[in-house]
């Protein structure tokens, strides 16, 4: 299957990653961002999601077969999470020409749907672990809940089919991105080795010892494009990881080896990383400079906030696949090889030394 998309997001983590894929497939792809990077084989589309006129006139010459929405906008509080990210889809599908298209649209969100949003984090009574799709909302607001209801309303008045897609911590590369754990555990990788302070894993003991999974790009997107061209996959929602699982105390070892520095004895102790790399962006900046790195900037590679609620979990994330593996979409990404990879990537690009 290979037709018309549209990304939305596109220079982000999941983004770039299908936009690529897409272009590898055969597709023309266009990709929406506020302010659209260079990716090979991918047609920019400049848009702010929150302008719905300009929304509208930026899209009035695409026609796609699929709609890809990989995008959020983080704001202060979840009440304005809510309001915003819910314009952003009204305004995206709304501004789409009718009536023919688009025939699929598939939406990212995530483990949040569980395990509730940023101010209530990981609280109150959750669903049982490993996460299952019946197990269905909880009873708190949630941005993603908002996102997906202007999904299924667009989709009851214009008549296509849809599917989400609810990954786990998202390993791949973008920058500037507000997610971002792989990239800000390779930077605070490289600033301890560059000092000499201990590799300290910055969560919880649950997090330390308890089984987690994670997802990497390359793996959602295989599965945005199985669901969009697979009819039984039609106006689901699908649970979306690598397929391996791993405790934190095995795979932190080996994240250190990759950099040559040796991981901490972790002592019980959760030690935020957005205080450990607090005062560090003076320091990056120098190794920026000596090394001539593509990007000088800390706030631009590292979200040590996202990766301390992460890691600082209270209790063990797993998250069920069998769903879409009945289904057929039988994709598998061990994680520490994706993290590799990624770590490769940044250096391929300048981005550490």
């Amino acid at each position: 299957m290979a037709g018309t998309a549209l990304v939305v997001g596109a220079s982000g983590i999941v983004g770039s990653a299908t936009t690529a894929l897409l272009v590898e497939q055969g597709w023309t792809v266009h990709g929406l961002a506020r302010r659209p990077g260079e990716q090979a084989g991918v047609r920019p589309v400049a848009a702010d999601l929150q302008d719905a006129a300009g929304t509208a006139t930026a899209l009035t010459e695409i026609d796609p077969d699929a709609v890809f929405i990989t995008t959020w906008a983080r704001q202060d509080s979840e009440a304005e999470n809510i309001r915003v990210n819910a314009v952003m889809v009204r305004n995206l599908l709304d501004g789409l020409p009718k009536p023919t298209r688009p025939r699929h649209v598939a939406l990212v969100t995530g483990l949040k749907h569980y395990l509730g949003p940023f101010e209530a984090y990981g609280k109150g009574t959750l669903p049982q672990t490993p996460f299952r799709e019946e197990q269905g909302r909880l009873d708190v607001e949630n941005f993603y809940y908002a996102q997906e209801d202007e999904v299924f309303a667009a989709a009851a008045r214009d008549g296509f089919t849809w599917s989400v897609h609810r990954p786990h911590t998202v390993i791949g590369l973008a920058v500037g991105n507000a997610m971002n754990m792989g990239t800000t555990l390779a930077v605070y990788a490289t600033l301890c080795r560059e000092t000499g302070r201990p590799f300290t894993f910055p969560g919880s003991a649950a997090q330390w010892s308890g089984l987690t999974d994670m997802t990497d790009a390359g793996q959602l997107a295989r599965q945005l494009l199985w669901a969009t061209g697979t009819t039984a996959a039609h106006d689901q929602a699908f649970n979306i990881v690598n397929g391996d699982v791993f405790r934190w105390q095995w795979m932190w070892s080996r994240i250190a080896d990759w950099f040559g520095i040796e991981a901490a004895p972790f002592d019980g102790i959760v030690r935020p990383l957005e205080d450990q790399m607090a005062d560090d962006a003076a320091l990056w900046r120098r190794i920026a400079e000596r090394e001539r790195l593509a990007e000088p900037d800390l706030t631009r590679l590292a979200s040590p906030w996202h990766t301390d609620a992460d890691l600082g979990r209270p209790i063990e994330v797993v998250t069920d696949m069998s769903k879409s593996r009945r289904l057929g979409f039988t994709a598998y990404q061990p994680t520490d090889d994706a993290f590799y990879t990624l770590f490769g990537r940044l250096r391929a690009a300048r981005l550490i030394p």
